[in-house]
């Protein structure tokens, strides 16, 4: 009997691990500034969002843009981050922040990266109809904010001697927090990201600063980027505009 319920709560875990589409920070609500990342503070609280109600929508793509960023879960969902007010996709009222793609004109894209997801919307011909199906995240009750006498996730992140990192591949690890010069760095890579290529990953802007810091001009930079991650395909004014984000780092 002890065997058949570890059995039945190994399959319910399973289960709810593979329902969920992404995990906040210190609130059950769904906002995408408050995102599980690469790092964890080791006081943090997390909120896993699983999957809920399911739709489909067709869009009709009248402009090349369809002003949506994408991110994912690392582990095979991808998700929609930011609607662009005013954009094609802020038209369509059923589509919202934080739904999950699941197909895109009949094909499952389920185990996709964010940037592929990205890129297969971006192919799609303009001044034609195309048909989404999504996951939105399942509503629960409003949970009221955390005491004010507990510190806040930045407060936690300032005070602590290290941080928890995860990672895609390989085990979680506790190192030291980066400079203020290095988080400023990456956050500008990670918006550059999203300006160049719709999408926003702290772990590849850091994987990005690290490939540049130790390098002496941005052809060293440019190459050692197609090394690490030639299936990007970086065009070459982002590649300029990462190496100057990590130039600013090293003189500060």
């Amino acid at each position: 009997h002890g065997s058949l319920r570890n059995f039945i709560f190994f399959l319910s875990f399973s289960f709810f691990f593979l329902s969920i589409l992404y995990c906040t920070l210190n609130t059950p609500k769904i906002d995408m500034q408050r995102l599980l990342g690469g790092q964890l503070g080791l006081e943090d609280f997390i909120f896993a969002h699983v999957k809920g109600l399911k739709k489909e929508v067709n869009v009709y793509k009248s402009e090349d843009s369809l002003g949506i960023t994408i991110t994912d879960n690392g582990v095979g969902c991808a998700f929609i981050k930011r609607i662009k007010s005013g954009s094609i996709i802020d038209s369509v009222k059923t589509i919202c922040v934080g739904d999950h793609i699941e197909s895109i004109n009949g094909e499952n894209i389920v185990g996709w990266r964010h940037y592929e997801v990205a890129k297969k919307l971006k192919e799609l011909k303009k001044e034609e109809l195309f048909t989404m199906k999504l996951v939105e995240p399942k509503k629960a009750f409003e949970v009221g904010p955390r005491s004010k006498a507990g510190k806040t996730s930045a407060e936690n992140i300032g005070n602590a001697s290290g941080t928890l990192r995860l990672r895609y591949k390989g085990p979680a690890t506790v190192e030291e927090l980066p400079s203020e010069a290095k988080a400023k760095a990456i956050e500008k890579i990670d918006s550059l990201l999203e300006l160049y290529m719709g999408i926003r990953d702290i772990e590849l802007a850091t994987t990005m600063f690290e490939a540049g810091k130790d390098k002496g001009n941005p052809d060293e930079f440019a190459v050692a980027l197609d090394e690490k991650l030639g299936d990007f395909a970086f065009p070459d004014e982002f590649v300029f505009d990462v190496w100057g984000a990590v130039g600013d780092a090293r003189q500060e």
